[in-house]
Order: structure tokens, then C-alpha cells, then sequence
């Protein structure tokens, strides 16, 4: 594979950063007491948003290779966390302090593995469709909606949700809440996201995407099994997408 330098210095500093935001925010629920649904959500959003941001100091072309180095290195730093790694480490333990939900466990890294295995299989022949039919620009509504809407959803509905309801978890009988503002903070991303985007809609594909986009995948978030939002909202948000191609 032919893979530039600018790619591996972008992500020695990305994933740099990245360990260090995860090392405070484990520092804070130890020594401060900070809630981990905060601090998982600090990293949720350093995870997406740190890269996009780097590119400004190291840039670096995009393709297949590199794209799938991503994939790589992201495996590669869940494998971190393993529990023979993470006891025999002290600063790794501290970072996994900052993603360990109490109520996650003992399933933890075996729902953040699935998830981002799934969210790949989901997004992958999407990418490939919609990139193949010059529809590119539609991926990044549901990466938004996923990165930001529901990262927020979680923070803002633990300190102001008052009205919440029930959904499951994979492998567990347990049950979970999620917040009807956590879902609001879903909904009106994605119809944020849909609007930047507005000028790659023809005026009916703008519409329909205005009125269908964000309750879908608001419903897909709000009925996916706990902590597996990300597979459930691209695989909803693509095929919606998929049929509002055909529109005139």
C-alpha cells in the first residue's frame, strides 16, 4: 500500500492527543468524580472531530489504503484497553477509566467492538454506492447526525432529560435509558445537517429529506439496542437516502 508521510505523522499526533484526552478524562473520573457518560462523550467527540481538525496542520491525499489504515489503527487502539493489557499498564487503565460506563459492565469493550465492526460493514458499501453515483456529500448528513447528534444526546439528556424511556442492550437481559431531549438533540442535528447540505438536494429530494431524514434516524437511535447507536443510524440514514435518490 502506498501510504504518504503526511498520513502516518497526521495520525501519530491524532492518536497522541487522542491518548491524552482519554488519560485526563479518566484523571477526572478517579480524582473529580466526573460523570463517564461526560467523559465518554469528550472522547466520542475527539474521535470524530480531532482528524478533520489536524488536517489543517498535516494534510494528506484521501484513498482506499488509507481508509482502510483507519480502520486499523482504530482496532488497534480498542486492543489497548483488553483487560492483560490495561492491568499491567497504569496509564492505560487511567484511559479506560474515561469510557467504562458502571452500567456497561462487564460488556464494555465487547459493545464498543461490535459496534464499530458493524458500523464499518454498514458504512463501507455505502460509501462505495454513494460515491460511485456522485452522491458523496449525502454521507457526511449522516456522519453529523452520528458524530455530533448523538454525542450530545447522552450529556444533555443526563443533566436536563426529564422524561425518558426503556430500550435493551445486546447479550444482557439488563434494561437502559435513553431521554426523549437525548433523541431532540438527534432530530435537530440532522435536520441542521440536512440544511448545510441543501444545495445537493434538487427542491423535492430537500423536502422529503426535510421531513423524513431526522425522524428516522431519530427513531433508529432512540430504538437501537444501547451503545449501538452508530451501525443502526448510517444503515437507517443510507437507505433513506438511497430511496430519496430517485426522486426527481
Amino acid at each position: 500500500m502506498n501510504i504518504p508521510l503526511e498520513y502516518w505523522l497526521h495520525h501519530a499526533l491524532f492518536y497522541s492527543l487522542l491518548c491524552l484526552i482519554n488519560y485526563v478524562n479518566g484523571q477526572l473520573v478517579i480524582h473529580r468524580n466526573l460523570k463517564v457518560n461526560y467523559t465518554r462523550k469528550i472522547n466520542h467527540f475527539a474521535f470524530f472531530f480531532l482528524p478533520v481538525l489536524l488536517l489543517s496542520v498535516i494534510e494528506y491525499p484521501y484513498s482506499a489504503a488509507t481508509f482502510l489504515m483507519d480502520i486499523v489503527f482504530a482496532l488497534t487502539y480498542l486492543t489497548l484497553f483488553i483487560a492483560p493489557i490495561r492491568r499491567r499498564i497504569k496509564p492505560v487503565l487511567v484511559m479506560f477509566r474515561s469510557i467504562d460506563r458502571p452500567e456497561d459492565r462487564p460488556l464494555t469493550l465487547t459493545w464498543l467492538y461490535t459496534q464499530f465492526i458493524a458500523s464499518y460493514l454498514v458504512l463501507i458499501p455505502l460509501l462505495a454506492y454513494f460515491e460511485n453515483r456522485d452522491m458523496l456529500p449525502w454521507i457526511m448528513i449522516i456522519i453529523l447526525a452520528n458524530g455530533i447528534g448523538d454525542g450530545l444526546a447522552e450529556p444533555v439528556g443526563i443533566r436536563f432529560g426529564k422524561r425518558s424511556y426503556v430500550t435493551s442492550a445486546l447479550f444482557t437481559q439488563k434494561k437502559y435509558v435513553r431521554t426523549y431531549l437525548g433523541s431532540a438533540c438527534v432530530y435537530l442535528t440532522t435536520l441542521i445537517a440536512v440544511l448545510l447540505f441543501q444545495h445537493h438536494f434538487t427542491t423535492v429530494q430537500l423536502i422529503i429529506a426535510l421531513i423524513a431524514l431526522p425522524l428516522l434516524i431519530t427513531l433508529a437511535e432512540a430504538l437501537s439496542p444501547h451503545t449501538w447507536d452508530s451501525p443502526f443510524i448510517y444503515g437507517t440514514g443510507g437507505l433513506a437516502f438511497i430511496g430519496i435518490s430517485f426522486l426527481g
